[in-house]
């Protein structure tokens, strides 16, 4: 068996114990502000160039946000030509933390109309790849966009209140939760939440089971479910506990560096590459320090990890590979800028002297545009709302 089972007899210990406190959140701070001086008119004219050019810039080159008839939107990945549960539901939490309702709810119809699926072992899930007229390509769900689904809808309820149908978005919340954590497993499919493990699943296929993805441990978000849920409150709190034991197990001793799949219990699956930190891996710098920013239940690991990742990350300055060995070594020469958002995010979590250097690259680095512009302009918008105060718990 290639499964290491070392992760999973670990986390496992963690059993589910039931009754679990929740923590109240903190405000995120503004390090445009308190590390660079910069004022809140320059921190609002930032954020906003970036929300104008990716939501309403060229056509061709800037935007990733289409709008099309019958009230609905949909974020464009440029350079695969489809529509990503990823995306639109980053594109929702973008546009609930910046209050922009029409666009919030203009992307949510898409995805309801579109990508939901209605029948079948994954009735309730979300398609994770369509093509931009709304066909659905590749079947079954990618769990990070229920994740960011879920808990966009919750921040809209609390922010605008609830209406009808669809648009009742605390009920849909639920709705995704109750999928997610309860669905019946068939020959072929599982539910995405291992409630044996408090693990979310890399994918809910029983080929993958074993399989998850550190990009998908979420435990800020956990900590929302855990308040606003209809249902399985005390679930949700024992899982970012899960969550942030599991963080400390995959992270590498020396570098920090997490990969993008991890092995949770015994499996044969094998995950190539993904063993690496690759793209997904990215997110997990932002994921960490996120839920220290929020919540602060793990002060001393978090601030320890995200000071390691980053002075790691610093050597090789000023142009960083978007890809590593977990041992460090260099697997590209390309950098890129959605690297350098998750990166200045860990600088919620880092000391000052080793945060600061990525915050000021953040700044200065333009919003993306051009072929590549879908994950990098994407991932870079959340970073900056994250560094700008932007990014909050919304009760």
């Amino acid at each position: 068996m290639i499964g290491q089972t070392i992760l999973a007899f670990s986390i496992s210990s963690l059993a589910f114990t039931g009754l679990a406190a929740t923590p109240e959140p903190h405000t995120a701070p503004n390090l445009f502000a308190d590390y660079l001086g910069k004022t809140q008119s320059e921190v609002d004219a930032k954020v906003d160039g970036a929300f104008q050019q990716l939501f309403y810039g060229d056509e061709m080159t800037e935007r990733l946000y289409y709008p099309v008839e019958g009230d609905m939107a949909y974020i464009w990945d440029v350079a695969s030509d489809d529509v990503r549960s990823e995306g639109m539901s980053y594109g929702m939490m973008v546009a609930v933390q910046l209050d922009k309702k029409q666009e919030f709810d203009r992307l949510w119809k898409w995805s309801y109309t579109y990508m939901r699926l209605d029948s079948g072992p994954f009735e309730g899930y979300f398609n994770w790849q369509n093509a931009t007229d709304g066909t659905k390509l590749a079947p079954g769900s990618a769990p990070d966009g229920e994740e960011w689904f879920a808990t966009a809808l919750y921040f809209a309820a609390n922010r605008w209140g609830n209406g009808q149908g669809i648009y009742d978005y605390q009920r849909q919340a639920d709705d995704i939760l109750r999928h997610m954590l309860h669905k019946q497993s068939t020959e072929k499919t599982l539910p995405i939440i291992d409630r044996e493990y408090n693990q979310v699943r890399f994918v809910p296929w029983q080929d993958w089971d074993g399989v998850t993805d550190a990009s998908y441990h979420l435990p800020a978000f956990y900590e929302i479910w855990a308040k606003q849920a209809s249902a399985d409150n005390d679930f949700w709190a024992a899982m970012a506990d899960h969550s942030r034991a599991f963080f400390k197990e995959v992270a590498h001793p020396d570098t920090g560096l997490m990969p993008d799949y991890s092995y949770y219990k015994e499996t044969d699956r094998e995950i190539g590459d993904h063993k690496d930190f690759r793209f997904d891996a990215w997110r997990v710098m932002s994921n960490v320090a996120l839920d220290h920013a929020w919540w602060g239940e793990d002060p001393q690991w978090q601030v320890m990890q995200s000071n390691r990742i980053l002075s790691f990350l610093s050597q090789f300055e000023p142009n960083i590979p978007n890809q590593f060995s977990v041992d460090g070594t260099p697997l590209d020469r390309t950098s890129s800028p959605g690297l350098y958002a998750m990166a200045a995010s860990a600088a919620l979590a880092a000391d000052r002297e080793i945060g600061e250097p990525f915050v000021e690259r953040l700044w200065e680095t333009d919003t993306p545009s051009g072929h590549w512009r879908y994950y990098d302009g994407i991932i870079y918008m959340l970073g900056l709302l994250q560094v700008s105060g932007n990014f909050q718990v919304i009760e």
